[in-house]
């Protein structure tokens, strides 16, 4: 149970940087993105291919996110530049990247378990746990301070009103095209670190990240809420670990196999999303309980006052 705990501990802090990314189209610009599924699988065929042909392991990671990068570029130059719908930039875009990722294998995957990855010199788990949970937040703790620069905060205006900023001579096309390839980039490089992680890239290992990342991000809006970017990326991060160890947890049930992976995954997104509707139609009726309660007893009151 501990180790499947410390597991689910570890993919939740790899994830988180997907999570992040997935934050950044999801919340910030409101661009339904499906590059993520094509980008996730691209930086683990980029950093495997690297690593087997004897770079190191941090440079391949490096590599990995650039790559992402140029992938959410692309998206975004497609919706921006070409007026391609933006979901429909998304699946042109990780559709072409399933032959592309293709031709950096060169197979449909690549075992790298021969090598060692980032953080294989750290014997003690709880200390790899640390030194990884440091690593993902200093990722958040500069994605924060970025989303509070002049150009984080264009970033910001433009998904929640591009008109308006706009209207102040931002440059929205170019705003779009960055935050989806920061985002992208955020992907890959989560997907590089989890496919050191397995010990393998493979050609369909993105396939459902978007859902995954989605989870992440409702479940910790759910449970932290999103008052501040903080608090968000926080949630971000937050919720990818708690997702983690629900499916971990869910996967110990006798009746369940690995195989009904995809199917917790959908009740955890349906259930995320339906407790603050549900929560906010309690309070609604509670809160029209209360007024009808006091409009009555303001009509009686009138009543009760005069004369016998």
């Amino acid at each position: 149970m501990l180790n499947s705990l410390t597991g689910a501990i570890e993919s939740g802090l790899l994830y988180a940087l997907m999570a992040l990314g997935v934050y950044i189209t999801f919340r910030i610009l409101d661009f339904p993105d499906l590059t993520v599924d094509g980008s996730f699988a691209t930086g683990g065929a980029v950093a495997a291919i690297l690593i087997t042909n004897g770079t190191p392991v941090a440079l391949a990671v490096v590599a990995a996110f650039f790559a992402g990068g140029i992938a959410g570029a692309i998206t975004g130059l497609l919706h921006t530049k070409g007026k391609i719908n933006g979901l429909l930039s998304g699946i042109l875009m990780m559709i072409a990247l399933y032959s592309i990722n293709l031709r950096i294998m060169g197979r449909p995957n690549i075992s790298i378990l021969d090598t060692e990855p980032l953080f294989s010199s750290i014997d003690n788990i709880w200390v790899k746990l640390i030194v990884i949970a440091i690593c993902v937040f200093l990722v958040k703790f500069l994605l924060d301070g970025f989303l509070r620069t002049d150009l984080g905060l264009s970033l910001r205006a433009t998904g929640d009103n591009a008109r308006m900023i706009r209207s102040f001579g931002a440059n929205t096309d170019t705003t779009k095209i960055l935050g989806i390839s920061l985002s992208n980039g955020l992907v890959a490089l989560s997907g590089a670190l989890i496919a050191q992680q397995t010990g393998f890239a493979d050609i369909s290992m993105g396939i459902g990240m978007i859902v995954i990342g989605l989870a992440s991000v409702i479940i910790g809006e759910a449970i932290f809420g999103a008052r501040t970017v903080f608090w968000a990326t926080l949630a971000a991060v937050l919720g990818s670990i708690i997702y983690r160890i629900v499916v971990a947890l869910a996967l110990r049930v006798e009746w369940l196999d690995a195989s009904d992976l995809k199917l917790i995954t959908a009740i955890i997104v349906i259930v995320a999303l339906m407790v603050p509707t549900i929560n906010r139609s309690i309070k609604q009726k509670s809160l029209a309980k209360r007024r009808s309660a006091e409009l009555a007893a303001q009509a009686a009151a009138p009543r009760m006052g005069g004369p016998r």
